[in-house]
């Protein structure tokens, strides 16, 4: 059990690290906001899901039981969020006239 939760929880950092990459170092609005969106939403919930069974391995009781539901719903309600938010700002980004980056973009 220890391995799965080193292995979600690096997984997490993994995903955090790599959309974190991807937000310095591509072009425009949009591409950032795709690997940011993509990168993070995985990354918080390997890391919850690592933490919620982090939580019950020593000892089951009800209070670790409770902490492993409250962890899972974060997940879950970062998992269903993240995503419209980033649906959300690309939007606001269209609605804004932000110019995509395109190749011809490459030379300036």
């Amino acid at each position: 059990m220890h391995t799965v939760v080193i292995i979600l929880i690096l997984a997490g950092t993994f995903f955090f690290a790599t959309a974190t990459l991807g937000l310095l170092r591509f072009p425009d609005f949009y591409t950032r906001m795709h690997a940011t969106g993509k990168g993070d939403t995985l990354g918080a919930f390997l890391s919850f899901v690592g933490l919620a069974l982090y939580t019950l391995l020593y000892e089951i009781s009800l209070d670790t039981i409770l902490v492993s539901i409250k962890l899972m719903f974060i997940a879950i309600f970062i998992f269903v969020a993240n995503p419209t938010a980033t649906h959300a700002l690309t939007k606001a980004g269209l609605d804004c006239d932000v110019e995509p980056w395109t190749k011809g973009d490459a030379s300036k």
